[in-house]
């Protein structure tokens, strides 16, 4: 089985997933959002890029201004031949009821784009372009994930609050991704991070604090579990229990907010193996449930019967469930464990709160299509060539 990370981070600012597993493959995807002021929203990209401090005026899913994007993911296990179908449109989930704090599901479809991302840059940029139309209705126009990468304790409260509140007002549900963990992507290409776990839990606090009281997603740190084999037993114990201080954190911050918490993919660790880790972060008190596939190929049928089997093996609550980053699965994954802006990917399933799957609770766009690994393009940059090949399948 090929073993993957899920996703890395652009050099500079902000994301990166490192491969420290068990196989001949490099699990990860190199491209998570730079960081360079505050990341904005956009799925996450094969490595993160720097994004813009969001606008405190930004209210609506309306372009504003330029804003880089996330990470990326790593490589599958096996390709399957039939393509993943259309979302299904039945209803919403129901609530979960579980044994944590009561916290409310994400109502409808209505996921909160941002108006500052790098392909928004590029529309507002490109309107004769020919491209233009394609990009726009099937990338610029979809909610996408909101990258947090940089390390910054004195302004993360109020760039997570500008988004926040403007998806209060819009009436619609913000992605955002908290990823400054220290070690991470165990010093690859997305290193970076809180200097250390201290500082680390302190600006999860100044991140909470500007949670709101409206109903939020948050994708906690993106292969902080999954990604964590480099780690000494005592580093790995001590970085978990750090996860668990900041699910507890995020939700007393805000009880209506849904917090995933890292199972890596499919073609990565087995569900047991994950499943044990999560329990050891604290999932089974700590988060509503996991994320998988962050920046990755792999098909959403694949990722959605091994997050059951992940949430199986965790052991309840029964309340918990999954989301799934579906921004670049379209056609599955390559051959070969191929993971740097591979050919012949496609656009995946629209993000979504409702999947019509069992302990499925949304398909998401954490990366951004269109944002590099750094093959196609510089690491974590809007790359249009490939951002027309992802919205084409070619």
């Amino acid at each position: 089985m090929a073993a993957a990370a899920s996703v890395v981070v652009a050099v500079g600012a902000v994301t990166g997933v490192v491969s420290a597993v068990t196989a001949d493959v490099d699990h990860r995807n190199t491209a998570r959002p730079e960081t360079g002021e505050t990341p904005v929203q956009g799925p996450l990209p094969a490595r993160p890029t720097a994004s813009r401090t969001p606008s405190a005026q930004t209210s609506a899913p309306r372009p504003a201004s330029p804003s880089p994007s996330p990470p990326p993911a790593s490589p599958s296990s096996r390709a399957r031949e039939s393509r993943d179908s259309p979302a299904s449109p039945s209803a919403a989930r129901p609530t979960r009821q579980s044994s944590g704090p009561s916290r409310a599901a994400p109502v409808g479809d209505g996921l909160y784009r941002h108006p500052e991302s790098q392909v928004l840059d590029w529309v507002r940029a490109n309107r004769d372009d020919p491209r233009h139309p394609l990009i726009k209705s099937r990338i610029a126009d979809r909610p996408a994930a909101v990258w947090f990468a940089a390390y910054d304790p004195g302004a993360v409260t109020a760039r997570v609050r500008s988004v926040t509140s403007a998806a209060e007002r819009a009436g619609r549900v913000p992605v955002l991704v908290p990823y400054a963990i220290p070690g991470r992507d165990c010093g690859g290409a997305s290193q970076g991070g809180a200097p250390d776990l201290g500082s680390y839990d302190r600006w999860i606090g100044a991140f909470a604090a500007g949670l709101g009281g409206g109903e939020v997603i948050v994708v906690l740190e993106p292969d902080s579990i999954a990604l964590s084999d480099c780690l000494s037993a005592g580093e790995r114990r001590a970085r978990f229990a750090s996860l668990a201080r900041a699910g507890r954190t995020l939700h007393a911050a805000n009880p209506r907010a849904k917090v995933y918490f890292d199972a890596g993919h499919s073609g990565w660790h087995s569900a047991e193996k994950q499943a044990a880790a999560l329990r050891a972060a604290g999932a089974r008190s700590h988060s509503d449930g996991v994320f998988t596939n962050v920046s990755n190929f792999h098909h959403t049928a694949d990722e959605a019967a091994y997050a059951r089997r992940v949430l199986a093996a965790l052991g309840g609550p029964p309340g918990l469930g999954a989301v799934i980053d579906t921004s670049r699965n379209g056609n599955g994954p390559p051959a070969g464990g191929q993971w740097c802006d591979p050919a012949g990917r496609a656009l995946g399933r629209a993000p979504t709160t409702r999947t019509g799957e069992a302990k499925v609770d949304a398909y998401l766009w954490v990366k951004l299509p269109g944002e590099s690994d750094g093959c196609k393009g510089a690491a974590g940059t809007f790359t249009p060539d490939y951002a027309y090949q992802l919205a084409r399948g070619t």
